[in-house]
């Protein structure tokens, strides 16, 4: 038993008489309830003259809600139960038996011995005592969190704990609940429930870091759950060497050169990582870490730069942040800093700070993004798309066979889920072969080679940078595998990094090597199957170079207008030059648009003058030419995304929800007929409108003004026909994507409504007697999980409060800035409380166990808690039918789907877990 419960248990042991209410007063005598009746005597007598308890009729005759009304009835029951408690021990004590107490009170022995059962009586007196126990947390520390999970800590019942709020709620004490914004996935929140002293505002549980916990977290394992970020250890800038422009530093832009064998300097099992490492306690150097042999004597880094000599050693560097948690304005991976002993035999720091690692490249999603397929041509995309409807549709048809009901309902629920992200982020189906990589420099590779250890000699690889321009922006490379100096950099196994030489990169929209990615796709085999279009690079970008062209050494005199918002503008021009493409536009216009890109990417970093680029480039022009939409009074309207590709995940504002979305059925009191049956039905939020008093400045007088409280989402997620996003001009492509995010929705509605009509799984008691340990084993698994919900919490609101506070201290902090701190104050926090992550704490499920699952012997709420911590994948794979010798016609079709997308047997088998030999059958009409 945890502390908290065993101070519980010790309270509860030693109680005295219970403490009356005062609001519903007992009576005495034979009929201990006779006089006033009890809350319970007022029910019955209420039911007596036919009153039902509806919500409506409990909320006239009781002023209470159903959950308030409930609670009253529990209390009410353990005050009555405790008289008689009461009574019985008297009986006892003046020496009658069971028989002869029941005799006199009116029960049968079996109740009079459960009345005088310690344990029982115990349980009876958990509420009380409980608010007891709270008062007291409450008085010592103010505000605590009695959220989800709590009453495991507290080793009570959810019930239990609700009648001790209500009791606390009746003497002033007020609980209310609230959002916590997560730290790391912005627009989502977690729920909280907080006690608070009488007097207490709503709005004061929004001071996070004055809420506390039941429990003072501590980590017990000294912040090995999670790794601690500590302040990082500095380098002495005469151990750096800069290796400027002049000197060939632009060939390998951003890549920093290590002395192999240094043990300070140790990149441990890599041959590569991206790498943050402070110098002179001020600076401090990022970019691709790798190990070179080629050092001058007394130097240990070299960092290459695509400055002059002109620029001093140290001003190559970046300054870092006024930060202690991050002083590097960018997020360190959990075990990105590690030790080593020194010759002494003392533990030291190591100067690398890995932000990514070898192997980290390969979590990037394979899917195929809209801006490149969109770019490419229309029986690429169609075969794409159809490919992942195809899957969707095999996905679907899977989860259909599922015979355990709960299951069947988690699947379908996580796949509507899925197939509604679909439709608003457009992504297609991957090609064969499709991976991202980190690219390497290499110039001793030719203009068309790259080496790719993760492909065949004599392949030809497509590789795409994103954000993407168009196809003149597409290299194709032939993978040359026996390169020396690529085996040396990045080694004969590597699984996510390629080399290329510096031209490619800069046809790669300028990337450099500091830790950019591309996106490799196998082209032009031996079939010619596969062709990804590449056209030669557009001449309006040859020698383009934005920072000299738009940066301060270029208007020296003229202040320049720094821009603080890339991420906006770069959605505006990417979105611009998705639209021209989609129209039609010519070189020289794209050339227009993709300067302007290059100059917005770097303007913020770099102090570049974006609005002379804007206009230099007349991007007004190309808005008003090929952003053109029609409002519904026939107005045009120039500027802003105009086509379904550009339009699909910009941002709607909705008026605020709450509660969990309803599912439009017909026959049901919410269906409204002019949605879609299937899709969801939200419910405004109590709060979504509210009026504040205006002082007329002219006049005097005050008025009331009703506003509106409102929350984002996307143009696609709240329109029920994708169509409606649609251009003017319709392109083909266009309708292509419009019939993909329709079938998409389609699917979710239809999931949601074969989660309506599955049933509930049958709960078998003799199930659960055969499968006890099994039983027992998968409750205490879920204990485990749920306990960590409380430490969750807390880690997110001292998160919450820590950037808040920085926030507070510098206005001008960009979101990425933003973001990145989110992630460090949250790591930092949850090794602080010991929050244990969602892959470590996922319930692994035996045989035996899905035997008792299967068998009936969890229920239906103790399965979907099981479920919901569970790996998604692992459970998949143990609920999916593999016994049928025949393939459904959704698979049928997805090996089509696969097979017209140049997919091989072997890969199409693999994906769908049968041989080969199965594939080529159904691919030749045997089946």
């Amino acid at each position: 038993m945890n502390p908290i419960a065993e101070e519980m248990n010790d309270i509860l042991m030693h109680y005295g008489m219970p403490r009356r209410s005062g609001r519903y007063p007992w009576g005495s005598g034979e009929d201990p309830y006779q006089h006033g009746k009890d809350f319970l005597g007022r029910i019955e007598e209420l039911k007596k003259q036919g009153w039902t308890e509806t919500p409506e009729n409990i909320k006239k005759e009781f002023g209470l809600n159903t959950s308030q009304y409930r609670t009253e009835k529990a209390l009410a029951k353990n005050e009555r139960r405790m008289l008689d408690v009461a009574r019985a021990k008297s009986l006892k004590e003046d020496g009658l038996g069971a028989t002869e107490i029941g005799k006199i009170m009116g029960l049968n022995e079996s109740s009079v011995r459960s009345l005088l059962n310690e344990g029982s009586e115990t349980r009876m007196n958990q509420a009380k005592k409980t608010a007891d126990f709270l008062r007291e947390q409450i008085d010592k520390k103010g505000m605590i969190d009695v959220g989800t999970g709590v009453e495991r800590e507290l080793g009570i019942s959810k019930e239990k704990l609700n009648e001790a709020l209500y009791i606390l709620e009746r003497e002033g004490y007020p609980v209310y609940k609230g959002g916590i914004p997560q730290a790391t996935n912005p627009g989502q929140q977690t729920n909280q429930r907080v006690i608070c002293p009488p007097g207490t505002e709503h709005k004061e549980i929004y001071n996070y870091d004055k809420i506390n916990t039941i429990t003072d977290y501590v980590s017990h394992d000294g912040g090995e759950t999670y790794d601690k970020f500590v302040y990082p250890k500095s380098m002495d800038s005469k151990r750096l060497m800069i290796r400027y422009a002049e000197d060939g530093g632009i060939d390998k832009d951003g890549v920093i050169e290590l002395r192999r064998g240094v043990e300070d300097l140790s990149l441990g099992n890599s041959h590569y990582s991206q790498v943050r490492i402070l110098v002179d306690d001020k600076k401090y150097l990022k970019g691709m870490a790798l190990y070179s042999d080629d050092m001058p004597d007394g130097v240990d880094v070299i960092f290459n730069t695509n400055k002059s000599k002109s620029v001093p050693k140290l001003d190559v560097l970046k300054d870092i942040k006024d930060d202690p948690d991050n002083p590097f304005g960018s997020t360190i991976k959990a075990g990105g800093q590690s030790y080593y002993f020194d010759k002494d035999g003392n533990r030291q720091l190591s100067l690398i700070n890995k932000r990514a690692d070898q192997g980290d490249w390969t979590e990037w999603k394979d899917a195929l993004p809209s801006q490149f397929l969109a770019k490419q041509s229309l029986s690429m995309a169609k075969k794409q798309l159809n490919l992942a409807k195809s899957d969707k549709l095999a996905e679907y048809d899977e989860i259909c066979s599922l015979t355990n009901p709960t299951i069947k309902k988690h699947f379908l629920q996580k796949f509507a889920d899925s197939c509604d992200s679909a439709a608003v982020h457009l992504q297609a189906a991957a090609l064969p072969g499709q991976k991202y990589h980190v690219i390497i420099p290499n110039n001793t590779l030719k203009d068309n080679e790259i080496y790719a250890p993760g492909y065949e000699s004599g392949t030809k690889l497509a590789l795409i940078r994103y954000p993407h321009g168009g196809t003149f922006e597409i290299p194709i490379l032939t993978v040359n595998n026996k390169n020396p100096l690529g085996k040396k950099l990045i080694g004969p196994e590597s699984i996510d990094a390629v080399c290329i030489n510096s031209k490619n990169a800069e046809r790669l929209s300028g990337a450099d090597f500091d830790g950019d990615t591309v996106m490799c796709i196998p082209t032009h085999d031996k079939a010619g199957k596969v062709k990804i279009t590449s056209t030669p690079p557009l001449k309006g970008l040859e020698g383009f170079d934005p920072k000299k062209e738009y940066g301060p050494d270029t208007y020296k005199g003229r202040e320049i207008k720094q821009m603080k918002n890339t991420g906006t503008q770069m959605g505006i021009i990417s979105n611009l030059i998705t639209d021209m493409t989609l129209g039609g536009a010519s070189p020289d216009e794209l050339a227009r648009a993709v300067r302007h890109s290059m100059v917005v990417i770097d303007a913020e970093k770099h102090k570049l003058d974006y609005k002379k680029s804007e206009m230099d480039n007349n991007i007004a022009a190309l808005k008003k030419k090929y952003q053109v939409r029609i409002d519904e009074n026939g107005n045009p309207h120039y500027g802003g995304a105009s086509t379904i590709l550009s339009r699909s995940k910009g941002q709607e504002s909705v008026l605020k929800r709450q509660g969990t979305p309803k599912i439009n059925i017909k026959g049901e009191d919410w269906y409204d007929p002019s949605k879609p049956e299937g899709s969801l039905i939200y419910k405004t939020a109590d709060d979504a409108e509210y009026t504040v008093k205006k002082i007329d400045k002219r006049t005097g007088k005050e008025t009331t003004v009703t506003k509106y409280r409102t929350q984002r989402s996307t143009r696609m997620a709240e329109t029920d026909d994708a169509y409606s996003l649609v251009s003017n001009a319709r392109h083909p492509m266009e309708l292509l994507y419009a019939d993909y995010a329709n079938s998409m929705k389609s699917l979710a509605n239809q999931a949601r409504k074969e989660m309506i009509s599955t049933g509930k799984i049958s709960y078998s008691k003799s199930a659960k007697a055969t499968y006890q340990p099994e039983v027992d084993s998968l409750m205490s698994k879920l204990n485990t999980a749920l306990l960590n919900t409380t430490r969750e919490r807390a880690a997110q609101r001292k998160a919450n409060a820590e950037i808040n506070a920085k926030k507070q201290a510098n206005p001008d902090m960009k979101p990425g800035d933003i973001k990145k701190a989110s992630q460090q104050a949250l790591t930092k926090y949850r090794s602080e409380v010991g929050s244990i992550s969602r892959k470590d704490r996922s319930i692994k499920i035996t045989d035996r166990e899905w035997e008792a699952i299967q068998a009936g012997a969890i229920s239906e709420n103790k399965l979907k808690q099981i479920l919901d911590n569970t790996n998604i994948d692992d459970l998949r794979q143990r609920a999916t039918p593999r016994t049928s010798n025949s393939l459904s016609t959704a698979k049928v079709n997805r090996i089509k789907a696969m097979s017209a997308s140049n997919y091989s047997l072997n890969d199409i088998a693999k994906a769908l877990g049968v041989s080969p030999s199965t594939v080529s059958k159904y691919l030749k009409g045997v089946n």
